[in-house]
């Protein structure tokens, strides 16, 4: 078994509770941890034997590019649209933060992290 991961994916998206979240945006960090057996690829140097991680990158995107009100929901919809295409997985573990989140005080993020198994 191995663990891949993809850390650091940003995006400005328009998620968000609030109305004036939804119309002004944020910047959020999602990454991604997949558990899989990559012995095929280990031995044969094939990409068929592993994850291609700019298909993960592209389904990431398109799922922070449709708004929505909570990060629980973000990261439930990216943990099962990327179990849907990569059967191999055993499981999938998303991390969504909020940078700067509309609170009365200072917080550098809010974050949610949903782990979701075949």
């Amino acid at each position: 078994m191995a663990t891949i991961r993809l850390e650091g994916l940003e995006f400005y998206a328009y998620h968000g509770f609030y109305q004036e979240e939804q119309k002004l945006g944020n910047k959020y960090s999602v990454e991604i941890s997949m558990s899989l057996d990559v012995s095929a690829a280990a031995e044969s140097d094939d990409l068929a034997g592993t994850i291609n991680y700019e298909k993960v990158y592209l389904i990431v995107s398109k799922v922070m590019s449709k708004q929505v009100k909570l990060l629980e929901h973000l990261a439930h919809k990216i943990n099962q649209d990327i179990l849907n295409t990569f059967i191999q997985l055993d499981s999938v573990e998303t991390v969504v933060s909020k940078h700067n989140p509309p609170l009365k005080g200072i917080c550098k993020a809010a974050s949610v992290t949903l782990e979701s198994k075949r």
